[in-house]
This record gives structure tokens, sequence and C-alpha cells, in this order.
């Protein structure tokens, strides 16, 4: 029989996809290596299984203990599913920018997860660094992986992805794209590459609020390049010592906007459910496509798997409050919240029961229904006149109450055009989907439509 062991036997050997879209414009073949398809999902269950296995061997880890890191996610998965199958506990820091999933994904595989602040510098006492590092001196029989610093992380890909890669690629490969974060993957595996043939481009992706760029081209830590961003798993506010900056030949940053809408592009248009970084990845290999020649053979790093960010970056309305999709018309207003249902009251309702659903769900304008008619709305800016006028209308019932039913517009009414319908008297349109159901669109779903 062919089997493995356990999970951890299945890490690696992960394949070598072309791709076909989004690169056709470049003049030479690109190709993904899809590392989620790795069992926790992404390129850092090589590195952790790494890490675990060296500090067994130098005695750091011990029976029973406690793995200690700081994780935007992906680590603590791979760390996690060492944990599972060694008898380890694991506690891991992350930052409150990192996607929902990715926390109750780690929760699920039994890890303890404590959530710091973003934006706070490394060195602060709340910063998920600072309070991983702390914990591992509280915390008996603990090892603080600290994959930034911890060269297994490296070594890892030196061992493991560069010769897969020079092997897929039958030592073709020209040019290895990685967006980089803890310098790991990039050292590694470029380190291997560049050994086998030094003529080979090694591209570091970084992201706008990280100062690694700025590093790489200076050797300057300048904090001033440090701000918010909303890009997961690449960049730094900080330099790893994971990072040999000779085996790297050019850094390009991405912006937040562009490394989501790529992510969507690969996903929609390649078939390849793909993480955020590799949005990035791929964006970057196209800001710096002018270099490329027709036998080049191109290799980018896919670090891990969409399903960690539905929340965000394949969540329409979370692109649209970025201002990362175009809104052009009432149905793209009405598709960022699909999920959202409309909310409705029968003419025969209370007045009070109107206010009522309008604090429930935090909305100004609702239909009011007879059956499955519209025959009028209701507005608060409506129903504050009439009850400080008669404050014992909130016992009437609303169709007594109720104004004019919300004009209803076609679903490819552009944004613009609505000006015609909503004004002062009126804060809002109805709108029909092909499926029959109605759809509210409101003055302030507007103006955050234009806003962005």
């Amino acid at each position: 029989m062919k089997y493995a062991a356990n999970i951890l036997e299945t890490i690696g050997h992960t394949p070598l996809v072309k791709l076909n879209r989004v690169t056709a414009t470049l003049p030479c073949p690109v190709f993904a290596k899809v590392e989620f398809f790795n069992p926790g999902n992404s390129i850092k269950d090589r590195m952790a299984i790494k890490m675990v296995e060296v500090a067994e061997q130098k005695g750091l880890l011990k029976p029973g203990g406690t793995i200690i890191e700081g994780t935007s996610g992906n680590t603590g998965m791979g760390l996690a599913l060492a944990a599972v199958i060694k008898g380890y506990k694991c506690i891991f820091t992350t930052t409150d920018k990192q996607s929902k999933e990715k926390v109750d994904i780690l929760k699920a595989v039994g890890a303890e997860v404590i959530v710091c602040p973003t934006n706070v510098e490394p060195e602060d006492p709340r910063s998920y660094y600072s309070v991983s590092k702390r914990l591992a001196t509280e915390i008996p029989n603990s090892f603080y992986v600290n994959q930034y610093d911890n060269l297994a992380n490296r070594d890892a890909h030196y061992e493991q992805t560069g010769p897969e890669i020079w092997e897929q690629t039958d030592g073709k490969v020209t040019h290895l794209i990685v967006a980089t974060g803890t310098g790991g993957t990039i050292t590694g595996t470029g380190k291997f590459l560049k050994e086998k043939n030094p003529n080979i481009k090694v591209w570091a992706i970084d992201s706008y609020g990280s100062l690694l760029k700025k590093y790489f081209e200076t050797g300057e830590i300048d904090m001033g390049e440090v701000y918010p961003y909303i890009t997961e798993g690449i960049g730094e506010d900080f330099v790893p010592q994971n990072y040999d900056m000779s085996v790297i030949d050019a850094f390009t940053k991405v912006t937040d906007k562009d490394g989501a809408v790529m992510a969507r592009r690969i996903t929609k248009e390649e078939g390849i459910f793909v993480g955020y970084s590799a949005g990035s990845a791929v964006a970057g290999l196209m800001q710096l496509k002018d270099t490329l020649k027709p036998d080049d053979v191109v290799v980018v790093i896919f670090h891990d798997h969409g399903s960690r960010y539905v929340g965000k970056v394949y969540n329409d309305q979370w692109m649209m409050e970025r201002g990362f999709l175009d809104v052009k018309t009432v149905k793209d207003i009405v598709g960022a919240r699909r999920n959202m249902p409309l909310v409705t009251i029968n003419a025969e309702e209370k007045v009070s029961e109107a206010i009522a659903k309008m604090r429930k769900f935090d909305i100004e304008h609702i239909p009011v229904t007879n059956g499955n008619d519209i025959i009028g709305a209701v507005s608060e800016n409506g129903l504050f006149n009439k009850l400080i006028d008669n404050p014992h209308l909130k016992d009437a019932s609303v169709q007594e109450v109720m104004h004019a039913p919300f004009p209803m517009v076609n679903q490819d009414t552009p944004i613009e055009k609505l000006s015609v319908y909503i004004n002062r008297e009126n804060g809002a349109v109805m709108t029909k989907d092909e499926s029959g159901d109605h759809h509210i669109v409101t003055k302030y779903d507007i103006i955050q439509a234009l806003g962005r």
C-alpha cells in the first residue's frame, strides 16, 4: 500500500502550473508554484515543520511543551499541524488586520490565538512580536519559534522549494518572483537556484507601508516608510535575520488594491483560488515585465489559498468599501451586498414596530408591503417630523403615515443618474434583480460609492 504515515509527510512536492490568461501580455511563459497544495494550504508548512524539527534536535522543544509564535496565520497553521502530530500545545499571537478565517482555522486545529493591535511599533509591549516573546518567558517548557530570525525558515526552502523548482523546470527557470515577508522563502529558494545558475533573477514583491524595498536599495532602516496597509502576509516594519539581500536582484512595491484585484483575476481567469499575496506577486511581476524576453522562464510563488480571504478579497462589499472595485451602476451596489435581505414592514403593523426595525437593522428607509406588493414607504426623517407633531402616532398603523413607494429604477441605471430620483424628500430608490427580488439603494449607498 502507498500512504503517508501522518499528514506531515504530505508537505512539499507541490505542482507547477502554467498561467495562461493573466500573464498573456508577457513575452515568456509564467508558471505558478501552487503552495496551497500543502496540507495546511500554504508554503509555511515547509518551514514550520523544519523549525520544529531543528528545535527538537537542539533540545529547545521538549515533550509536552508549548509552541509560541507571532504569526499572520499561515505559519501558525503549519506549526499547529506539527503540534497535533507530535503532541505539543500552541499559543499564537496575530494582528487585528488578519482575516477572521485565519484566526478561526488556527482555533480549529487546537491553537490558542491572541489578537494584538496592528498599528504599534514592533517594540511596543502590545505588538504581536512583543506579546509572543513575553509569553515564552512566562510559560514553563515553552519554545518561541521566531520565524523572522530563525534560520531554519530559509533552510527549509533551500532544501525543498528551490530543488523542486529546479527539477520541475528542468533547470530552465530564469526568474523567481516572491511576495516576501519573513525573507525565508525568497532567500532560501533564491540561494539554491543561484547556486545552480548565477544568472537567475530573483525579484521581491513588497507592499506600500513596508520598509523592505528601501532597506534593499539603501541599507537604511527608514521608519518613515512604515504605515498601515491591508495586504496580508508580506512586507515588514523591521528587517528579519532570514534576509540575505545579496540573493535579491530587484524589489518593487504593490498597492493593496492592485494585489487584491489581481488575486481575484487569477481565481476567475486561471481557476486557481489564490490568497492575497499571490495577487501581489503577479501584480509585481507585471510592473517588472519590461525586462523579460521570449526565452525566459518565470516562476511565481503562490503562497496560500483563497479560502482564507473570503471575508475580504473575495467579498464584494469589503472591496467596494476600500475603493478596490469600480462602482458604476445600481447593480454594482446591489451586488456588493447581495446577501443582505430587504427589510420591509407590513402596512398594518404599528409605527413603533417600524421604528424598532430601523434601530435593529441600523437603517433609515423601509418599504411598506401589502402581501407581495410594495405599496408605500416610511423613512426615519419623515417619521421624526410626524411624531414631533403627534407622539401618539407611534401606536398608529404604518399605512396611516407612509408616503409614496420609493421610485423603481433598472439595475443598469448609472449611479450618477440617481440624483434625478433621490432628493431631500426621497432618500432611496428600489430595483429588481434577475430573480425578481427587490433591493433598496439609499442616499448613503450612493455617497459611499461616489466617494471612493
